[in-house]
């Protein structure tokens, strides 16, 4: 099956009878704490993933439940200084998001509260007054183990709602996956149930008036961030501006003029061909689910929507099963036993170029199209994918050891992008060193390991106007 086609189906799903009713289906549903039902001023949704309030499911739950209790719904959402690996570019945009989030959820009726402190401790302080708490999904390790404790701690049932994957992680596959092809024609299995659309539903108790409080008002993005004890090595992008509004529009932007042409015109660097979404999906400041039927009924090519949707559903839901089932997903280990013995057995070969992690971040390296991909990543917090699989191979070259260079490659992702720190992005890295791929024709340094060079950027693409547009 050729990738792409995998979609042909859902493609025509927009003709069945149904498609205007309201989903939220219960496999996207995970009681994480059972406990009897109780009293509560409210019911809880804890806001932490899926931070929007356009299609998210778990809101919608939520809203539904506290309907059916007669209660009203309160939002919350923990903000901590020290979230891993995140910078003030990564809150400039968070905070831009969550602002966006204050206002949609008044015009809904409903109380955000925004609170100081790790993400447990917030919905746990919350949860005292709650009747039941839910919750969306986070698939990371730190983001597993928040979910964990706060089923631990609560009174109440606790329940996790899946709002960021078009196909729930578990019903596409319950095992690691071995690549695109092995996941792809699974989720084709399962992708008619899920691509249909998501109502809003209302509020019949607004909480908007109800005494509950935050310390924090998002209203102000920058006030907020000049207030935090937050890592100041890495600005915010002047490229992007964070919050579902903004994703709203660069989505319409993209199907209205972006995606015709997309199939063969995304692998140019030079191109602007790309929807610029991954920052708002890895916030969650604007659904897949959203992007998805947006782009499946578009008024664009076939093979061009096919193109995207492989991407936004087969690419990225792997990813999701990647960390979900990979214990050790943030870490060289991680890569197939055949990568492994094939990068040890030319560990020793000579290297003619070798740069520091600090030459490197600085793209003080001899190769200009390098460097103009990295000067893009560190200016704007975005990377074209195609030169993403550049970059990330020529620092296995230039590294002493592959080890070395997969810390270095994870490192700088997740520094500098704007969607790094996510799990396409442990996913992409490791892919760099074998994983969901196959051995190839040997060479020095790589063993077997896929290889990358200049020549083939020069031959397919216009390397010139990418690396001028970079200041390179």
């Amino acid at each position: 099956m050729k990738a792409g086609a995998w979609c042909k189906e859902a493609m025509a799903g927009k003709h069945r009878a149904g498609y205007h009713r309201l989903v939220i289906q219960p496999q996207r549903i995970r009681v994480l704490r059972q406990a009897p039902a109780r009293g509560g001023r409210y019911v809880l949704y804890w806001m932490q993933q899926s931070q929007r309030t356009d299609f998210s499911h778990a809101l919608e739950y939520a809203v539904e439940r506290a309907n059916e209790a007669g209660l009203p719904l309160v939002v919350c959402f923990g903000l901590m200084d020290d979230y891993p690996e995140a910078n003030e570019r990564h809150y400039a945009f968070m905070l831009q998001g969550l602002a966006d989030v204050q206002r949609g959820l008044e015009e809904r009726g409903i109380r955000f509260v925004v609170k100081r402190g790790a993400p447990a401790d917030v919905a746990l302080h919350y949860a005292g007054d709650a009747a039941m708490v839910i919750c969306d999904r986070g698939y990371l390790r730190h983001q597993r183990r928040w979910r964990e404790q706060v089923a631990d701690g609560a009174r109440c049932p606790v329940i996790e709602v899946e709002s960021d994957a078009v196909v729930p992680v578990e019903e596409a596959s319950d095992k690691a996956e071995y690549a695109a092809r092995t996941i792809r024609p699974k989720i084709q299995r399962k992708l008619h149930e899920y691509l249909v659309p998501l109502k809003q539903i209302a509020v019949a108790r607004p909480s908007l008036g109800l005494g509950v409080r935050g310390d924090v008002d998002v209203s102000d993005p920058d006030a907020v961030l000049a207030a935090m004890k937050v890592d100041r090595s890495v600005p915010p992008s002047a490229i992007y501006r964070g919050g579902q509004a903004e994703a709203r529009r660069r989505l319409k932007a993209f199907v209205a003029s972006g995606l015709k042409g997309y199939a063969t015109g995304r692998n140019e660097p030079a191109a602007d061909a790309t929807s610029h979404l991954s920052p708002y999906l890895h916030f969650g400041q604007i659904s897949p689910l959203q992007i998805a039927l947006a782009v499946r009924d578009a008024d664009a090519p076939a093979e061009d929507r096919q193109a995207l949707l492989e991407e936004l559903i087969v690419r990225r839901e792997l990813a999701m099963n990647f960390v979900t089932f990979t214990a050790n997903y943030d870490r060289y280990e991680c890569i197939p036993q055949w990568a492994r013995q094939t990068l040890k057995q030319h560990q020793g070969d000579p290297r003619p170029h070798l740069y520091t992690r600090e030459q490197l971040e600085s793209a003080q390296t001899h190769d200009r199209w390098w460097n103009a991909a990295q000067r893009q990543m560190v200016r704007s917090g975005f990377m074209h994918n195609y030169m993403r699989m550049y970059w990330g191979k020529k620092i296995i070259e230039w590294s002493k050891t592959p080890q070395e260079a997969y810390a270095t490659a994870l490192y700088l992702n997740n520094k500098h992008l704007l969607d790094g720190r996510d799990p396409a992005s442990y996913m992409n890295v490791a892919w760099l060193f074998g994983l969901h791929d196959r051995p190839w024709t040997r060479r020095p340094i790589f063993g077997t390991v896929r290889y990358m060079n200049a020549a083939g950027l020069e031959r397919k693409f216009d390397m010139e106007a990418y690396a001028a547009a970079e200041g390179t």
